[in-house]
C-alpha cells in the first residue's frame, strides 16, 4: 500500500512543478450552477410544497421523471457514479449512498434543486440527468425523525423498531449532522412443496413455514468544514451492525417413508465501520482534493440443518459456520483545473488495499447425534488485492448545442490468495470513456456515451463454501480474474413541460471474463471466468402530471427495466441468459394530493424476473406473481406529523420456486424436481414522520 501512495504524492509534487501552476482563476472554485444558467432546471422549495417534504429526499423524489440512482459495486472511489450531488460536490463515502445522504438533511435547509445533464458538469464519470441539492444549515438546530411499523398476515411477528432520527447544526464554520436510523424488516411465508423423480411420481410432500427477522441499527456523524480561504473538508463516520435470523420448518412424508420434521436456520451477527475524509483546496489555477476511505467489517454465520424421522431412526443434519474479516483502504488524489478556453481537466490517482480473511468449519451430524467435522479444502484462506490507477478526465463545451467529454486511465491490481491453491497474479487494465451531449433545445437532451470498465471482484468467490439447505457446495477457485466490458449508452431526456418528463436509456454490454458458474476438476464447480457474454436493454423513467388534463393534483410515476443476456454455458456450449440476471422490473405508482387538503392517496405496483440460476448440478427459478399492488393514504399535518398508511399485497402474490437436481452434471440424468408455492399474505404499513 505505501508504494500506491508514494507513487501518488509524488504524482501530485510533480503537477507544482508544471508552468501552467499559477494564481488560481476566478472560476476554478466549485460552485453550484446559477439559476439563470442555460440547461439547467430549477426547483424551489415552493414546487414541493405540496406534498409537505420533511427531508431533501422527499423533495428528489417528487422531480418528475428523475429516479435516484443506485451506487455501484464499484473497485475502490472512482468515478462519480451516482447522479446526486450535495451542493455541487459529489458524495465521496460507499455505504453512505444518495438516499441515505438526502434523507439526512432537513427540507428547510434546502435552497434550490437543479436538474442538469451530468455530461455537462466538471465531474468525471456523470451523465445524463443529476441533481445538485443546494442546502445550507439555518444557523439553528433541526433535525427530522421517522418510525416505520409494518404488520403482516401468517403469524409474523410485528415490525416495530423501523425508523430513523437525525439532527442537523453548526458550530461555528463546521456544520453538522448526527443520524442513527435501523433498516429492520420482519418477513415469513408459508405453503406446499412436492419432490418428484426423473419420472414425474411423487417423492415427497412437504408444508412448509418460515420466518426470518433482522435489525441493522447504523450510527453516523457527518461534518463539513469551510474555510475563510475556500477549502472544504468532509468527514463521515458510521458504525452498523445487521443481526439476522431466518427459520424454515418442514413436515415432510411420502410413500414408503417416514414423516419427518426438518429445521433449517441460517444466522448472521456482523459489526462494521466506515469511514471517509476528503479535503479540497484551491492550489495553482485549479483544486486539489484529496479522499480517504477505509472500512472492516467483522461476519460470523452459522447455517444449521437438522432433521428427525417418526420412526426412531438416527437424525441427520450438518452445520456451517464462517467468520469472514473483511477491509478495504483507499487513498485518492483529484486535481482539477480550467484552461483559459473553458474546458475542464482532471487528473486523478487512486490506491487501495482489499482483503478477506475467513476461518470456516463444515460438520455432520453422525449416528450418535454428535456433530463431527468434515474435511473442507480451501475454505479457510485469505485473498489480498492491492491496486492503483491513475486516469485524465477532459471536458468541454463544443457550441451552444454540444459538449464532450472524455477519460483515460489504466489500473494497475495485484491479487493473492494464501492456502495450498493460493498464487499471486498481477493484472494491468485500460479504463476509460467518451460521452458527447446534444441539447437541441431547452427541453431535449441526448447523450451518447461508450466506456471500457473494469469488474468489481467477489472475493468470497475465491473461498470454498457449502449450502447445506440445498446440499450443494462452491470449491476454490484462486484462478478467477475481474472481468472488463465494453459499453455503449444512448439516454435520451425529453421535458414535456406541464405534462411532466420523461427519460430513456439504452444500453449493450460486451463482457470477457465475466463470472459464472463452471466445472472445476473431476465434479467440483464454482464461480469462475468465462470468456464472454453479451447484456442489452433500456431503462425508462417516466412522469405523466394530469393537471392539463383536469385532475389537479394527480400524478403517474413509472420506472422500468428491460434487459437481456446472453453466455455460452460452459457445459452445453450452448447460449443461455446469465445466470439470474435481471430479466424486467417495473414500479408504478399513482399519487394525488388533494388540492386544498393536507390528503393524498394512491396506489403502487410492482413486479420483477431474474433469469433462472444456473449450477453445473441443479436449475432453479424464483418467481413471485403476479406482483404487488397496493394502496396509500396519506395525511401531512397530524398534530404537525406526515402519516402514511399502506395496505400491500392486495393481489395475493405467491412465491413460486422450482428446482430441478441432476445425478452429476445439468447435461445428464435428471435426480429430482422440487416446486414449492408459498404466500405470504397482506401487508399492513405505517409512516409516522416529523421534524423539529
Amino acid at each position: 500500500m505505501h508504494r500506491l501512495i508514494s507513487l501518488q504524492l509524488l504524482l501530485v509534487a510533480a503537477l507544482l512543478s508544471m508552468e501552467w501552476l499559477q494564481p488560481p482563476l476566478l472560476h476554478a472554485q466549485s460552485a453550484a450552477l446559477p439559476e439563470n444558467v442555460d440547461g439547467v432546471e430549477v426547483f424551489t422549495p415552493e414546487d414541493f410544497a405540496r406534498f409537505t417534504p420533511r427531508t431533501a429526499l422527499d423533495m428528489v423524489q417528487q422531480i418528475p421523471g428523475f429516479t435516484i440512482s443506485e451506487a455501484d459495486e464499484r473497485r475502490g472511489l472512482g468515478q462519480a457514479t451516482e447522479n446526486v450531488l450535495l451542493n455541487g460536490k459529489r458524495i465521496s463515502g460507499k455505504t453512505n449512498d444518495a438516499i441515505t445522504a438526502l434523507g439526512r438533511i432537513p427540507a428547510g435547509n434546502v435552497t434550490r434543486i437543479e436538474l442538469l445533464e451530468g455530461a455537462t458538469l466538471d465531474i468525471p464519470g456523470l451523465s445524463g440527468q443529476v441533481v445538485n441539492v443546494i442546502s445550507a444549515n439555518t444557523g439553528g438546530v433541526s433535525g427530522q425523525f421517522a418510525w416505520q411499523p409494518e404488520f403482516r398476515a401468517r403469524g409474523v411477528s410485528p415490525r416495530l423498531t423501523a425508523g430513523e432520527a437525525s439532527i442537523s447544526g453548526d458550530l461555528d464554520k463546521v456544520a453538522y449532522t448526527v443520524s442513527i436510523e435501523n433498516d429492520a424488516f420482519r418477513n415469513g411465508n408459508d405453503g406446499p412443496e412436492q419432490v418428484f423423480n426423473a419420472a414425474g411420481e411423487l417423492l415427497d410432500l412437504r408444508t412448509e413455514q418460515v420466518r426470518s427477522s433482522g435489525e441493522n441499527p447504523v450510527f453516523s456523524i457527518a461534518l463539513d468544514y469551510s474555510a475563510d480561504n475556500g477549502a472544504i473538508a468532509n468527514l463521515d463516520l458510521a458504525y452498523g451492525e445487521f443481526n439476522f435470523d431466518r427459520s424454515e420448518l418442514s413436515l415432510q412424508s411420502g410413500p414408503g417413508q417416514a414423516d419427518r420434521i426438518r429445521d433449517f436456520r441460517n444466522s448472521e451477527d456482523e459489526w462494521n465501520f466506515e469511514g471517509s475524509g476528503d479535503y479540497e483546496f484551491a492550489l495553482g489555477r485549479g483544486r486539489l482534493k484529496l479522499i480517504g476511505f477505509q472500512r472492516f467489517e467483522h461476519s460470523p454465520t452459522l447455517n444449521f440443518l437438522r432433521t428427525e424421522f417418526s420412526d426412531g431412526s438416527a437424525a441427520t443434519g450438518s452445520r456451517f459456520e464462517r467468520v469472514a474479516d473483511e477491509g478495504e483502504s483507499i487513498f485518492r488524489t483529484e486535481y482539477n483545473w480550467k484552461t483559459a478556453a473553458g474546458s475542464d481537466w482532471q487528473l486523478a490517482t487512486e490506491g487501495a488495499f482489499n482483503f478477506l480473511d475467513i476461518e470456516a468449519e463444515l460438520q455432520n451430524l453422525d449416528d450418535n447425534g454428535v456433530f463431527q467435522p468434515v474435511q473442507l479444502s480451501g475454505a479457510t484462506s485469505r485473498v489480498e488485492e492491492l491496486r492503483g490507477e491513475i486516469a485524465a478526465t477532459y471536458a468541454t463545451t463544443l457550441s451552444d448545442q454540444w459538449s464532450a467529454q472524455s477519460s483515460l486511465g489504466a489500473e494497475y491490481s495485484e491479487i493473492s490468495q494464501s492456502g495450498a491453491t493460493g498464487q499471486t497474479r498481477a493484472f494491468v487494465r485500460p479504463k476509460g470513456f467518451a460521452a458527447l451531449t446534444w441539447r437541441p433545445d431547452e427541453d431535449t437532451n441526448v447523450t451518447l456515451r461508450a466506456e471500457r470498465a473494469v469488474g468489481q471482484l467477489n472475493f468470497f468467490d475465491f473461498v470454498a463454501s457449502v449450502n447445506v439447505d440445498l446440499a450443494n457446495q462452491n470449491v476454490s477457485n484462486p484462478d478467477l480474474v475481474p472481468q472488463q466490458s465494453w459499453l455503449g449508452e444512448l439516454v435520451v431526456t425529453q421535458n414535456f413541460a406541464a405534462y411532466g418528463s420523461a427519460s430513456m436509456r439504452l444500453f449493450g454490454e460486451l463482457i470477457s471474463d465475466i463470472t459464472d458458474q463452471i466445472p472445476i476438476g473431476q465434479d467440483g464447480e464454482a464461480p469462475g471466468n468465462i470468456d464472454s457474454a453479451t447484456r442489452y436493454g433500456l431503462t425508462l423513467n417516466a412522469t405523466l402530471l394530469l393537471d392539463p388534463l383536469g385532475w389537479q393534483g394527480a400524478r403517474l410515476d413509472i420506472d422500468l427495466q428491460l434487459e437481456d443476456s446472453s453466455v455460452d454455458d460452459p457445459l452445453s456450449g450452448l447460449a443461455r441468459p446469465i445466470s439470474d440476471n435481471l430479466i424486467r422490473e417495473l414500479e408504478a405508482e399513482f399519487r394525488h394530493d388533494i388540492p386544498a387538503t393536507q390528503w393524498a392517496y394512491g396506489a403502487t405496483y410492482s413486479e420483477g424476473r431474474e433469469a433462472r440460476v444456473v449450477r453445473l448440478n441443479e436449475i432453479r427459478r424464483f418467481v413471485a406473481t403476479p406482483g404487488d399492488i397496493g394502496v396509500f393514504v396519506e395525511h401531512k399535518d397530524v398534530f404537525g406529523l406526515t402519516i402514511n398508511a399502506a395496505l400491500r399485497n392486495l393481489a395475493g402474490t405467491e412465491e413460486r420456486f422450482v428446482r430441478t437436481a441432476f445425478v452429476e452434471r445439468n447435461d445428464g440424468p435428471v435426480a429430482f424436481r422440487e416446486q414449492r408455492v408459498r404466500t405470504f399474505g397482506t401487508i399492513v404499513s405505517l409512516s409516522i414522520r416529523g421534524t423539529f
